[in-house]
């Protein structure tokens, strides 16, 4: 397990590490409300060189950047009853296509994600420091 503690004037630094540490391109997101998923997941789309608009797609389960390496989806599984609704958004044809998926909230969805796939986990503490934990 790998371990980084940063503010938020220190994301680059902390996406940077997250791009260096995690070991596939499945990369899943877990931490309680606020704890920064999505502000991670934008400044990391910025970082891989999009200049799409970075929303969450929290309404419409997964959006798509495009970079020169190709493209990027995000999604955002909050909203979904359980496995069964992930699988018919078609989430595994996105997860094994080879390119970068981030996913939020993929305790929704725990049995369709790849053997090889990075956890992180935001640890928000309250003087406004976050750590991540990668594995």
């Amino acid at each position: 397990m790998s371990k980084f503690s940063y503010s938020i004037d220190q994301l680059d630094e902390a996406c940077q590490f997250i791009l260096d540490h995690a070991k596939s391109r499945v990369i899943l997101f877990k931490g309680a409300m606020g704890a920064g998923k999505t502000t991670l997941i934008k400044s990391m789309v910025k970082l891989l060189g999009s200049s799409d608009n970075v929303t969450s797609p929290t309404f419409s389960l997964v959006n798509e950047y495009h970079t020169l390496a190709g493209p990027v989806y995000h999604f955002d599984l909050y909203r979904l009853e359980d496995e069964e609704e992930a699988s018919e958004i078609g989430l595994e044809e996105y997860l094994y296509s080879g390119a970068w998926c981030f996913v939020e909230w993929p305790e929704k969805a725990q049995g369709l994600f790849p053997e090889k796939t990075a956890l992180v986990d935001i640890i928000t503490h309250l003087n406004g420091i976050r750590t991540l934990e990668i594995s």
